[in-house]
C-alpha cells in the first residue's frame, strides 16, 4: 500500500512539475513578443521609396515579430519576386515601424497592388536593408538623334503616362484633354524600363505644353529613315540624296586626313546643285551646322565651334576640322582616416577608394570639364571646376559594426587644395586623383546610388 502510495505521489509531482514548466514556457514566449514601439508614414519623394526585394524575408500583416502576425507573401514568394523580370514585382515603401527588440519594418506594396504588408528592413532607417533594397526602376537611355515634330501612331494603343507602367506606384495614364490629332510633340527625356529594357521617351505636347508624359518607343529612333517607334511617328521619311539636295560632309584631323563622314539631305523643296544650303532643315529639323556638330566621328570633337556653313552649296562637300578627344576619369584615394573612439574589426585605411564604398557625386559641369583635346594640358580654371562639383561631405556605403554590434559608418570630406596641387601637371586622357579624408560615425551607411561613369 505504501509503495503504491509513492508511486501514486511521485507520479502527480511529475505531472504537475510537467504542467508548471508548460506555464513558464507559455509565459515566456509571450513576454518575448516584440511590441510596436512606432509606426509612421514615409516623408520623402516617392520615387526614393522604391524597393525591391532580396529574397530573405517574408511579408507579414503586422511586423513579423509581433503577436499575430501573418505571412502574406512567405519567403519563397519574396525569392520569385526578387528574380522578377517584371516591373510590377518592384515594391513602393510608405511606412516604416519600429519595435522595442531595435528591428524596423517597412510596410510595402507591390506596383500592382498584389502584395502589401510589412517586412524587415534591419536595425536602421538610414538605409533599406534586410528584405528590400533600394531599387531604380529606370534607366537613362540615350536620346534620339530627332527630338521634335514627333506625332501619336495610336493614343489608344499607345498613350501618355506619368511615368511608363509599374515603374512608380500608381502611375497613370495623362489625359490627352485638349490635344488634337495633329499635335506634334518634342522629346525631352528618355529611359529603359530597368527589368525589362523597354525604351520610353518623355514627350511635350508642342501646341499644348500642358500635355505631357512618357510613352513606349519601341527600338528608338535609328537613322533619318525610321518614320515610326512604337507610339511615336514623324510622318515624313527622309528623301534619298542626290546632287540637288544633299551636302556631304567630311571630317578631317590635324594631318587633313579623313576620319568620317556623313551626308546632310534637306527635305526643302525645289533646291537644286549649286543653291546655297543657308537655313534649310532636313528631316530631324536640323540645319547643317547642327547636323555637322551632331554627327562627328566618335572620339573627336570640333577644332572650332560652331562649323561655318556660309559657303555650303548643294551637291558640293563640306570639310570640318575635328580633333582628337579624350575624356579624363578621377581615382578616389583616402588619404587620412579618423576612427575616434570607435572599436571595429578591418577598418578602413589609406589609399585607393572604391567607388563601392562611397556615394560620391559630381555635378554636370565638373564631368563636363573632365573632357578636352587628347594630351592637351587640362587649365587651372577646368581643375577648380571639376574640384568645385564634388560633394563637401559624403556617406560611405558600406556599415560597419563596433565590437559592440553597434552599426557604423565612414564619412568622406574632400580636399579641394590637394586636388588642384596634384592634378596641375596633368591632360585630358589622363587619371586625375581626388583625396579625401575618412572619418568614422555613427549610424548605418547610405545606399545612395550615383552615376559613376568618371570614376577610375
Amino acid at each position: 500500500m505504501q509503495s503504491s502510495l509513492k508511486k501514486s505521489l511521485y507520479l502527480g509531482l511529475a505531472v504537475l512539475g510537467l504542467g508548471a514548466t508548460t506555464v513558464v514556457s507559455s509565459t515566456a514566449s509571450a513576454a518575448s513578443k516584440a511590441k510596436v514601439t512606432s509606426d509612421v508614414t514615409l516623408k520623402t519623394a516617392g520615387e526614393k521609396r522604391n524597393v525591391e526585394a532580396t529574397g530573405t524575408n517574408a511579408i507579414y500583416s503586422k511586423p513579423g515579430t509581433v503577436k499575430g502576425a501573418k505571412v502574406v507573401a512567405s519567403k519563397a514568394t519574396m525569392k520569385k519576386l526578387a528574380n522578377s523580370k517584371k516591373s510590377a514585382d518592384y515594391f513602393r515603401a510608405y511606412r516604416v515601424a519600429k519595435t522595442n527588440k531595435g528591428s524596423v519594418y517597412y510596410k510595402v506594396v507591390t506596383m500592382n497592388g498584389k502584395y502589401r504588408g510589412y517586412i524587415y528592413g534591419g536595425k536602421s532607417t538610414d538605409a533599406f536593408a534586410g528584405g528590400v533594397k533600394s531599387a531604380d526602376t529606370l534607366t537613362s537611355a540615350t536620346m534620339p538623334t530627332r527630338t521634335a515634330g514627333f506625332r501619336l501612331t495610336n493614343a489608344k494603343k499607345n498613350t501618355l503616362w506619368t511615368a511608363p507602367n509599374n515603374t512608380q506606384y500608381k502611375a497613370k495614364k495623362v489625359s490627352m484633354y485638349g490635344a488634337n490629332a495633329t499635335d506634334t510633340f518634342t522629346v525631352s527625356k528618355a529611359a529603359t524600363k530597368t527589368r525589362e529594357g523597354s525604351l520610353y521617351y518623355y514627350v511635350t505636347d508642342e501646341q499644348n505644353s500642358a500635355v505631357a508624359g512618357w510613352i513606349y518607343a519601341g527600338n528608338g529612333y535609328k537613322d533619318a529613315s525610321t518614320t515610326t517607334l512604337g507610339g511615336l511617328t514623324t510622318g515624313v521619311a527622309e528623301p534619298d540624296a542626290t546632287n540637288d539636295n544633299s551636302v556631304k560632309v567630311v571630317y578631317r584631323d590635324a594631318n587633313s586626313a579623313q576620319v568620317g563622314s556623313a551626308t546632310f539631305i534637306t527635305t526643302a523643296a525645289k533646291t537644286k546643285a549649286g543653291d546655297a544650303v543657308a537655313a534649310n532643315k532636313n528631316a530631324a529639323g536640323k540645319d547643317l551646322a547642327t547636323f555637322a556638330a551632331n554627327s562627328l566621328p566618335s572620339g573627336y570633337a570640333l577644332k572650332t565651334s560652331p562649323v561655318s556653313t556660309s559657303n555650303a552649296t548643294f551637291g558640293n562637300t563640306l570639310y570640318v576640322d575635328v580633333i582628337a578627344a579624350a575624356t579624363s576619369k578621377v581615382s578616389l584615394n583616402v588619404e587620412k582616416v579618423d576612427n575616434g573612439s570607435f572599436s571595429i574589426s578591418s577598418p578602413l585605411t589609406t589609399g585607393n577608394l572604391s567607388a563601392s564604398e562611397a556615394s560620391v557625386t559630381l555635378n554636370a559641369d565638373a564631368i563636363s570639364a573632365l573632357s578636352g583635346n587628347k594630351g592637351e594640358s587640362i587649365p587651372s580654371a577646368k581643375l577648380t571646376t571639376i574640384a568645385s562639383g564634388f560633394s563637401s561631405t559624403f556617406k560611405g556605403t558600406k556599415t560597419y559594426y563596433t565590437t559592440s554590434g553597434a552599426p557604423v559608418h565612414y564619412e568622406f570630406t574632400f580636399n579641394p587644395t590637394n586636388f588642384t596641387s596634384d592634378n596641375r601637371n596633368a591632360s585630358y586622357g589622363d587619371t586625375l586623383k581626388a583625396s579625401f579624408v575618412a572619418t568614422l560615425k555613427d549610424g548605418a551607411a547610405t545606399t545612395t546610388s550615383t552615376d559613376s561613369s568618371w570614376i577610375a
